[in-house]
């Protein structure tokens, strides 16, 4: 290692989390995230691993390979409705208000 090489990163544990999170969250692949933050795909990885063993309650520990996927996909599916919801509550008010805005003005 010649003095070329780039100094080590430091991220805090709350980075680590909300990374891990982007991935479990999110359902999009590590690698998809790792690219979009500009982390290498192992770091990421390592990071999913650690937050899954640390939110894995009693309940997930029981359940099997089949189970726990379809818990994580519904999970995903779970947290892509809620920002729909989100979405289309902005949009609603958004329209709202401009239908509004018209109203008043004629």
């Amino acid at each position: 290692m010649g003095s070329s090489s780039r100094p080590r990163r430091r991220y805090t544990p709350e980075y680590r989390r909300e990374a891990a999170r982007l991935v479990l969250d999110t359902g999009r692949t590590i690698a998809e995230v790792a690219r979009e933050i500009g982390l290498v795909e192992q770091t990421l990885n390592r990071w999913v691993a650690k937050e899954r063993a640390s939110t894995a309650g009693p309940v997930d520990r029981l359940l099997d390979v089949d189970e726990r996927t379809e818990l994580e996909r519904l999970r995903r599916e779970n947290q892509q409705l809620r920002m729909d919801v989100e979405f289309l509550g902005k949009a609603s008010a958004f329209f709202a208000s401009r239908y509004q805005s018209r109203s008043s003005s004629s």
